[in-house]
């Protein structure tokens, strides 16, 4: 997060297998230490570019269309891949709200959540990010979604910024970025 520019052209959803009260303090951290805006999302957020939300602990958080707006929706329906939030909740909603102009990533993590999501993701054409085995500490989500032919690019955690901010950069590419853990 530290290297996303303030400039950010896109917005930044984040979901994180974290409890509650954690949510809300990664948040506040990540807001102190990034140049972009992060907050823990709440429902009915207009989600802009250039703001971080960060799903809240035992909330699946997805994106809406409202007129013209794209909103955040927050729903404690049951876990999914063990995971509430769960990332393939969100990256459904996101398929359906941006389709192909999405930049999603994956990184990090115990488990297959986000695989599915990214299978719709993919279908839908957007570009799917897969943070290299190297770098993991666990790579059980990244390498579910590399494994099964998803990721368009497997990077090392440090290069993911970057390439992040070149695809977005001008205008061209993504217009809303994933991020999940």
């Amino acid at each position: 997060m530290r290297a996303l520019p303030a400039s950010l052209s896109v917005p930044v959803v984040v979901v994180q297998h974290m409890p509650p009260v954690f949510t809300k303090m990664f948040a506040e951290r990540l807001d102190r230490t990034a140049a972009l805006n992060v907050v823990e999302a709440t429902g009915d957020m207009t989600v802009k570019a250039g703001t971080v939300y960060i799903a809240p602990g035992d909330f699946h958080l997805e994106v809406h269309r409202r007129g013209a707006e794209v909103v955040t929706k927050l729903n404690n329906g049951p876990p999914e891949n063990f995971c509430r939030p769960a990332v393939d909740v969100l990256f459904r909603s996101v398929a359906r709200v941006y389709g192909g102009a999405t930049l999603a990533i994956v990184l990090t993590g115990m488990g297959q959540d986000g695989k599915r999501g990214a299978e719709q993701l993919r279908s839908a054409g957007a570009e799917i990010v897969a943070q290299d085995e190297a770098t993991s500490v666990v790579w059980g989500m990244p390498g579910a979604v590399t494994q099964a032919g998803l990721a368009h690019v497997v990077l090392p955690l440090g290069d993911i910024a970057n390439h992040l901010i070149s695809r977005t950069a001008g205008g061209r590419g993504a217009k809303s970025m994933e991020v999940t853990r």
